[in-house]
């Protein structure tokens, strides 16, 4: 099955349903700029399947771009080709900018993480900003038995996520807002500018040696209990709490 959905058949894939359901529903009496949205919705939706970020956006933008090369343009208001951009920030909200872009966690980026880590059966893993789940596929491989969740601020992602992850327990919220005291691990995935403010939240929430693991970003001026490279350039850095109480703020 894999040789038959090799790139580029999942783009054509993808370009050739939106524009079955651009025809689709024009036949059944849509207007134009209805049928454009709903075709673009289907056509971004399957895009973020894809791991790979350059593939996503041709994927994405696939439709509308053919759209344009054909006559029908002109039977659409010029406001209508604002719809992709409006999909785009309700997917990922100018809130979420300040963090991680969408971004997926490598396969196997944390097969190592259960040695690296040990925890009891039943433990509560966070992933802070889930995206689309593949951190929370990885956490689940690492830790079978673990009770796995994830907070995601895009309401459109945490639904497809809660679909494709169904092992785990999805949220749409604010990961900055929700309390990480309930949680053994919490791995993150975020930017250089934020990782202070990461390890505030955890040194201030979660319990004494609870564990912190972030995905390439370290903390700065912490040093890791463990550290190891994957390929690309990629990095897994392991963090633990110190002891004492939490320092609440």
């Amino acid at each position: 099955m894999a040789v038959f959905l090799r790139w580029p058949l999942p783009a054509l894939l993808t370009w050739a349903a939106a524009w079955g359901l651009f025809i689709a529903a024009r036949g059944a009496g849509l207007e134009a700029p209805a049928a454009l949205a709903a075709a673009a919705v289907l056509g971004a939706g399957l895009a973020l399947l894809h791991a790979v970020r350059w593939r996503r956006l041709i994927v994405a933008l696939g439709f509308p771009l053919s759209l344009l090369m054909t006559g029908l343009p002109a039977e659409l208001p010029a406001w209508v080709w604002l719809l992709p951009l409006a999909l785009l920030a309700l997917l990922y909200p100018r809130r979420t900018w300040g963090d991680a872009p969408l971004f997926p966690t490598p396969s196997g980026a944390l097969s190592r993480l259960a040695a690296l880590t040990p925890l009891t059966p039943g433990s509560r893993v966070l992933d802070a900003g889930c995206g689309l789940g593949h951190g929370l596929r990885e956490l689940h491989a690492a830790f079978p038995a673990a009770q796995i969740e994830g907070i995601e601020w895009s309401r459109p992602l945490a639904v497809l996520t809660r679909w494709r992850c169904r092992f785990a327990r999805v949220h749409h919220g604010d990961m900055w807002a929700q309390d990480w005291q309930p949680f053994a691990l919490v791995y993150v995935f975020q930017r250089p500018e934020t990782m202070a403010r990461v390890w505030a939240k955890a040194c201030a929430e979660l319990a004494p040696g609870a564990w912190l693991v972030s995905l390439d970003f370290e903390v700065p001026g912490q040093v890791p209990v463990a550290h190891h490279g994957l390929s690309r350039g990629h990095s897994v850095s392991v963090f633990r709490t110190p002891p004492g109480p939490p320092t609440r703020r």
